[in-house]
């Protein structure tokens, strides 16, 4: 059984049972603060949880989504869950700051609107996590402001981590139709893949 606190002072967050990729863990009595250096997240509507220093030595790709539904959220998560395996050695966490009914409903919608049309094959329904109140999105100071759905959000946004978790890469959406095409991730991870072997 998870169990899960949420402190509100610092961005904290003291785990007491996770699990991690999927997988369980013995309990965690350390408490894990909400940084870049290192963060946990938890699957909406799941037992999943995704903490960045278990990730070592892979690439990290943070997706952060809008709030509320967003048809280019859909496609945007739908193309890299199919195409993931195209790019390996890349942890995708994609987050979302809504509660878990609607992010529940939101991924309803993506799988009724995309997953129906393509080869199972290559379809990994993939994990969406929560990120409560944008909050770490306002670590990776992903830019706010902009109006949708009568709100005001924070941007779209793809942050890339390099295998020792520190930003190597990001592109922030001047819309919510402004998004970094699995295409141009392809082409990037090969430039940071150079890059990391140069050095």
């Amino acid at each position: 059984m998870m169990r899960k606190r949420t402190v509100n002072a610092g961005l904290m967050l003291v785990v007491a049972v996770v699990t991690d990729f999927g997988f369980p863990t013995a309990s965690l009595s350390q408490e894990i603060m909400n940084t870049k250096d290192n963060f946990i997240v938890y699957e909406a509507n799941g037992p999943r949880s995704f903490i960045l220093s278990r990730a070592r030595g892979n690439f990290v790709a943070l997706h952060f989504l809008l709030k509320t539904t967003c048809p280019y959220c859909m496609k945007h998560t739908y193309e890299y869950a199919v195409r993931a395996h195209e790019v390996p050695g890349v942890h995708h966490v994609f987050l979302k700051p809504d509660t878990d009914e609607e992010i529940k409903a939101w991924s309803g919608l993506m799988d009724a609107s995309y997953a129906v049309k393509t080869d199972s094959s290559c379809y990994v329904p993939p994990i969406i996590y929560r990120d409560p109140d944008a909050a770490l999105a306002i670590v990776f100071a992903i830019p706010t402001g902009y109006a949708f759905h009568n709100q005001v959000v924070n941007y779209p946004a793809l942050v890339i981590l390099d295998p020792y978790g520190k930003e190597v890469f990001r592109y922030v959406g001047k819309s919510n139709a402004d998004r970094y095409t699995f295409d141009q991730f392809i082409t990037k991870m090969t430039e940071l893949r150079k890059q990391a072997q140069s050095k």
